[in-house]
């Protein structure tokens, strides 16, 4: 994209203190408390810790003067009032000191809650398109045939949730994973957002993924028209991933009873981008309970989430959740649960001939030779004593046996019968 065309998904930066939509109280406070931890004097400072447009700083840091809490320690060039040094004043230390007892939050100003909301709809992940192309080139280091990616495409168009079952082993990750890849454009991520006083921590360097921009100076007292609101970070579409850990409570708000600070469920994290549920099943609580939890949010596209006091409040359910298992589904859920999943795609076992493609990709990423003869002797005379249970995790396995004894036996990697014969042994261990 042209650095000179506006995005117009960008959320605007405010201009006035007004338009920051936060309580006067809380952000004097937020000041404050800035002031003291960060030892701040100078406005440019003052609004880059904030976040903020030197003019607001200037507006808050007038407000905050008015009340006797920050005084003029004065400027070399009185007329330049980025040149202006500022100090707390015993009353401002004391509210600051008051203001930190209650919640250890000071930076960057949050994004009130309302106004997220606004910004989730506009870079909703279900307005997301993912092109044929987009897909096919996500999913080109795997081996899908026609009728998978067929079912494929569509999924991941729409905003429904998206089961994907069949026995281990077969890339089901890996397509999820790809899946993820296909969504190739951005959206604006709020380092914090704020309800009704609380201070609520969303972004999070695990989860989203920087894009990198043109970098502002901080020292101008306007932003250009061309940067958003700087209390945003751009990212790519985000990507949550659990397995077996996953329990209910990582679905809740999480108090920081040190900082008196939330910090945003995986569900709210992954807003805008994919929540992938790895390994249903293996769960602490039965998947049934898990869907249960999100029937409401993948339905209707709203969460509600509870404060330490009780209150309840709405947060976006935005984002692609897709479920994987090795388990039959209709085992582990109910049929209310499974008219819910709107998508549902076998990932069985390869046929001979999907197997062999999968094995030759894969040994691509392996320094050395392909050798026809394992392949064969493989086809021939080892998967027929096992009724030929291709899988597609089986050619990594076996490679990468072949690639430790080499390095063990300090020779050039290669491919061998014998060295695939020993690793044979490790892939299928008899029952008894």
């Amino acid at each position: 994209m042209n650095k000179h065309i506006v995005d117009s998904r960008a959320p605007k930066a405010p201009t006035r203190m007004v338009d920051l939509g936060i309580n006067t109280t809380l952000l004097r406070e937020i000041l404050l408390k800035t002031m003291l931890r960060r030892n701040l004097d100078s406005v440019v400072t003052i609004a880059g810790s904030l976040k903020v447009s030197v003019p607001i700083a200037q507006e808050l840091l007038e407000v905050a003067r008015d009340y006797k809490q920050v005084e003029t320690l004065g400027a070399s060039r009185h007329e330049d009032l980025k040149n202006l040094r500022y100090a707390l004043t015993q009353m401002g230390r004391q509210t600051a000191l008051d203001a930190l007892s209650q919640s250890e939050y000071f930076g960057a100003v949050p994004i009130p809650l309302e106004e997220y909301k606004r910004q989730t709809k506009l870079q909703s992940v279900r307005d997301a398109t993912v092109s044929r192309a987009a897909l096919q080139s996500a999913m080109s280091h795997l081996i899908i045939n026609d009728q998978m990616f067929a079912q494929l495409g569509p999924a991941v168009n729409s905003p429904r949730s998206v089961l994907m079952y069949g026995p281990p082993g077969n890339g089901k990750s890996s397509i999820a994973d790809g899946i993820r890849n296909a969504y190739t454009d951005h959206i604006y991520v709020p380092e914090f957002v704020e309800y009704a006083g609380n201070v609520i921590s969303l972004f999070d360097p695990l989860v989203h993924e920087r894009v990198e921009e043109e970098a502002q100076d901080p020292t101008k007292l306007r932003l250009s028209n061309n940067n958003h609101d700087p209390r945003y970070i751009k990212c790519h579409r985000p990507t949550v991933i659990t397995g077996g850990e996953l329990t209910l409570d990582m679905l809740d708000l999480n108090f920081n009873p040190v900082s008196k600070t939330y910090q945003a469920p995986l569900q709210m994290k992954s807003s805008g981008g994919v929540f992938i549920v790895d390994d249903l099943g293996r769960q602490k609580e039965p998947p049934q309970t898990l869907i249960n939890r999100w029937i409401v949010p993948m339905e209707e596209g709203f969460d509600i989430l509870t404060l330490q006091s009780g209150q309840k409040f709405i947060v976006p359910f935005d984002t692609k959740v897709m479920f994987s298992t090795n388990f039959a589904p209709a085992n582990i859920f109910d049929t209310a649960a499974m008219r819910r999943i709107y998508y549902k795609i076998y990932i069985g076992n390869p046929e001979q001939q999907d197997f062999i493609k999968i094995f030759l990709k894969t040994a691509e990423r392996y320094p050395m030779e392909l050798d026809e003869s394992v392949l064969t002797h493989l086809l021939q005379n080892k998967y027929p004593t096992v009724d030929n249970q291709f899988a597609a995790f089986q050619p990594g396995f076996l490679l990468e046996h072949m690639m430790a004894a080499c390095r063990f036996e300090n020779i050039e990697p290669h491919m061998s019968i014998k060295l695939v014969d020993d690793a044979w042994e490790h892939l299928f261990v008899p029952n008894a």
